[in-house]
């Protein structure tokens, strides 16, 4: 039995917040597990794309909970449905694009853990900014990531 298995009950820590225009929540924050993972969950609108990024720490895997979404990771795209799985490798350029109409739903695992901080603390928590999402400051969440060794490296992707 692993001893401070973490539940997965609705807490406040859990609450989801608004982030570039999707919502997101961390699931398993790295403090759980001695910052080895963190797992989150982001649930975007149609033709939500975040801009071409390269994560210095980490390794990313995407699991598609619902929806259709098109994954770039270096030069190759990936076009993903649910119960389907992409990998960002840190040092490589990676974005998504969100095709469905209904919006998608996706598991984000990150290893080893702490970016989930800067996600909170770039994000509006939803019971404060209401149904829509705010509008927000993409140079200041950029020039924040520098802290976490993450850096844009292109525009958002397209089809």
């Amino acid at each position: 039995m692993i001893k401070g298995f973490p539940s997965f009950e609705a807490t406040p820590a859990r609450e989801p917040f608004w982030f570039l225009g999707g919502q997101a929540r961390i699931l398993l924050p790295g403090s759980a597990t001695g910052n080895a993972v963190s797992l989150m969950e982001f649930s975007d609108p149609t033709g939500h794309a975040p801009p071409q990024h390269v994560h210095e720490n980490e390794e990313e895997l995407w699991f598609v909970l619902d929806g259709e979404v098109s994954f770039f990771v270096g030069d190759e795209r990936h076009d993903l449905t649910p119960g389907q799985v992409a990998h960002g490798p840190r040092g490589v350029p990676h974005s998504y694009l969100v095709r469905s109409d209904g919006g998608a739903r996706l598991a984000v695992v990150f290893s080893p853990a702490r970016i989930e901080e800067w996600f909170r603390a770039n994000g509006t928590p939803v019971a404060e900014a209401g149904d829509l999402p705010p509008a927000f400051d993409l140079t200041a969440v950029v020039a924040s990531a520098e802290a976490f060794r993450l850096r844009v490296t292109g525009p958002p992707p397209t089809l």
